[in-house]
């Protein structure tokens, strides 16, 4: 006699298979997500808590004043991007797009610099053709 092993997966059954990716319904995944979170939410804390007392350092230059701001949100918005919009979860897609702008970044630079002095036809300098 043999036995059917084939099964459905109705709505509410989780799969048990292994598909190379997480359980996000195991006790593990959530307490290591709940855990990640907590992290990132005192990263953030702490970050307010360094701007709220930095308003109170005195430092000379307004341009090392706005760098230091601009530090401080800056790494706070890269948890913020990472974590919770979950772009730490989709890398080669990122750098993938990164690569392309930074492609055509140059392409459009090497353009307008290579075409920096070029005139066009019949074109009037101080009443002298260019």
């Amino acid at each position: 006699m043999s036995h059917d092993h084939s099964h459905s997966h109705g709505p509410g059954e989780a799969c048990a298979h292994d598909h190379g990716h997480d359980d996000h319904n195991s006790p593990e995944y959530i307490q290591k997500t709940i855990k990640k979170y907590l992290m990132v939410g005192g990263i953030l804390f702490g970050g307010t808590v360094l701007t709220v007392l930095m308003y109170y350092v005195h430092i000379p230059s307004v341009a090392i004043t706005i760098a230091v701001a601009l530090l401080i949100a800056s790494v706070k918005a890269g948890f913020v991007a990472g974590v919770f919009m979950h772009l730490s979860d989709e890398r080669k897609m990122i750098y993938g797009v990164l690569l392309c702008t930074v492609f055509f970044l140059i392409g459009l630079m090497a353009l307008t610099i290579w075409a920096m002095h070029d005139q066009p036809f019949q074109t009037m300098i101080g009443g002298k053709p260019a």
